[in-house]
């Protein structure tokens, strides 16, 4: 009676590829989703998650081979995943939400007509009740003006408002299964909080199931009834959410845990999870050791004044501007020398718009930006190049700012040879050494930005960002697409290098827990503004703004 109730049934999933020998990246492994229920698959990058989406979607390379037994059940009929018909299954019986909507998107076409094809092509109705059911579509995952949004390009969309799109139309047809690989990853958490009510609204009407994939184990706990645990591709827990995220029997997922940043370990560093599993040691406050107390200098590094960043909206006929969204609108602020000033705030408040404008991405409408005594608003585009070795930028999604076309080695060596950051004969030795500096195997010098997870790509930008030895560091959400081991890694990482040669960052992120763990003081931005300041403690443990109280009280729920 119980395998009625169940939409999706893996049993043996193996997948391998042929390499120089035969590579297992999934192996033996087995599970079932029931109606209305979600299982969470949690693991680190490289663990197989994604790849175990794929392979239900039939989206594995040509490379991959595939055994195993992969049932789907919908009010049809039951369906084997393994057979040639998935094309007509994908976006209408399964819905896939990936990791990195950028490269989902397509570029030369409006959200609005995108999300209207996925509807036209699997539902029997005219176009212009397509339109409007797309527009319906993005009024429910909260996106603002949803008539406007419709005939906007993705370039014109912030990071969660372009998830948001891919949620929509990932939904739009009622699918009996749903996944969602990292949904929320560039959602901030009162967003992410009405997505997660959004989907699980639609399980309840529909009965859908849904696996959602997730490096949040706060999350993982909140939304899901089952979890699996996966390290290496193998299964290391399965079972319901409660038990194996509160009584974990597996020593890997107890290292999961002992990694996540919490208020008590602020300025002490992270465990990993290689060091809890090779010493089966526990996170107290015996075995954690501290960073090294060095307080920033009282000296500024970056002064921004009365900063406005404007973008067009509408023209007349004649071609000139006649409406603005103002999406920085008057702010200042300072950044000291060895600080880490954090940058919290919902999508599509301001905080990436900010960051291109003090890297001179998207031109200034008005205000200063003083760097080394340098007022970065005036200065001519032919001296940006000099400031961009001093300002370097790790960015949100990793797939879209890497060469595809381009090897690791070939990556990391141009801005070490543009700038003459080392002899051209060390070069391949600095690659090599920035590599390792971020947890990267040696073999990925050769290899490109598509075989690498969506965790190491982001490693790979860290490694950029770091190979010009810059002063000040922008971090726009660097650590989201990261599991909590490799986050803790990449924090340690940033806590080490700041303190070893200095540095300075602007660590922008939608996870308050990392922001408050990492910072010295938090900025709070809302439509353009900042509507609280303050240290780190005083911010994001007693807030007074309250909107600030909103983000925190969100996070709280988790």
């Amino acid at each position: 009676m119980q395998e009625e109730k169940n939409i999706l049934r893996v049993d043996g999933l193996k997948i391998t590829f042929d390499r120089s020998a035969l590579f297992t990246a999934v192996n033996n492994i087995s599970f079932k989703v029931g109606k209305g229920k979600t299982l969470a698959i949690v693991g680190e990058s490289g663990s197989g998650k994604s790849l175990t989406a794929l392979a239900l979607m039939g989206l594995l390379p040509k490379t991959a081979s595939l055994t195993g037994d992969l049932q789907l059940t919908t009010n049809k009929a039951d369906i084997s995943l393994t057979q040639a018909n998935l094309q007509q299954l994908r976006g209408r019986d399964i819905g896939m939400v990936f990791q990195e909507p950028m490269s989902s998107l397509n570029p030369v076409m409006t959200v609005g007509k995108q999300l209207r094809e996925a509807i036209l092509a699997h539902q029997k109705i005219s176009g212009d009740a397509a339109k409007q059911l797309a527009i319906d579509w993005l009024n429910k995952v909260q996106l603002p003006d949803p008539a406007k949004i419709y005939g906007r390009y993705p370039h014109q969309l912030s990071g969660g408002q372009k998830q948001r799109i891919m949620i929509a139309m990932a939904m739009c047809n009622h699918p009996a299964l749903l996944i969602a690989d990292e949904p929320t990853t560039a959602l901030d958490v009162t967003v992410q909080q009405e997505i997660i009510r959004l989907m699980q609204a639609l399980q309840e009407e529909h009965q859908s199931a849904m696996i959602f994939i997730t490096h949040d184990l706060s999350l993982a706990a909140a939304i899901a009834d089952d979890v699996l645990v996966m390290y290496k591709g193998e299964l290391m827990e399965y079972g319901l959410a409660a038990q194996v995220l509160n009584d974990p029997q597996n020593s890997y997922t107890k290292a999961l845990l002992a990694c996540k940043p919490s208020p008590d370990k602020k300025g002490h560093r992270l465990q990993v999870v290689s060091d809890l599993i090779a010493g089966e040691n526990e996170a107290t406050a015996e075995n954690i050791s501290s960073f090294i107390n060095v307080p920033p200098i009282q000296e500024s590094l970056f002064t921004v004044n009365d900063l406005h960043v404007w973008f067009t909206e509408e023209k007349s006929l004649l071609g000139k501007p006649t409406s603005y969204f103002k999406a920085v609108d008057g702010i200042s602020f300072s950044i000291n020398k060895g600080e880490i000033l954090g940058l919290v705030g919902e999508s599509g408040s301001g905080k990436s718009t900010l960051s291109r404008a003090l890297t001179g991405l998207v031109p200034v409408h008005s205000g200063s930006m003083i760097f080394n005594g340098q007022d970065l608003a005036t200065i001519p585009v032919n001296e940006w190049r000099q400031v961009r070795r001093q300002i370097q930028m790790i960015f949100q999604d990793p797939y879209s700012s890497l060469n595809p076309r381009m090897t690791i080695g070939e990556m990391l060596s141009e801005p070490l040879i543009i700038h003459n950051m080392v002899p051209k004969n060390e070069t391949h030795k600095e690659v090599m050494r920035l590599l390792d500096l971020v947890q990267l195997p040696a073999d990925a010098y050769h290899r490109y930005p598509h075989q690498f997870s969506g965790g190491q790509r982001q490693r790979i930008g860290i490694a950029r960002a770091l190979s010009l030895r810059p002063q000040l560091v922008i971090c726009d959400e660097s650590v989201s697409a990261l599991d909590v081991s490799i986050q803790a890694q990449m924090l340690n990482l940033l806590k080490d290098l700041q303190q070893e040669f200095g540095l300075t960052y602007l660590f922008i992120s939608h996870d308050l827990s990392v922001v408050h763990y990492i910072s010295d003081r938090v900025l709070v931005m809302h439509a353009g503004k900042i509507v609280e300041n303050g240290t780190a403690n005083q911010v994001l443990m007693h807030p007074k703004d309250d909107y600030t109280k909103r983000l925190v009280g969100a996070m709280a729920g988790y």
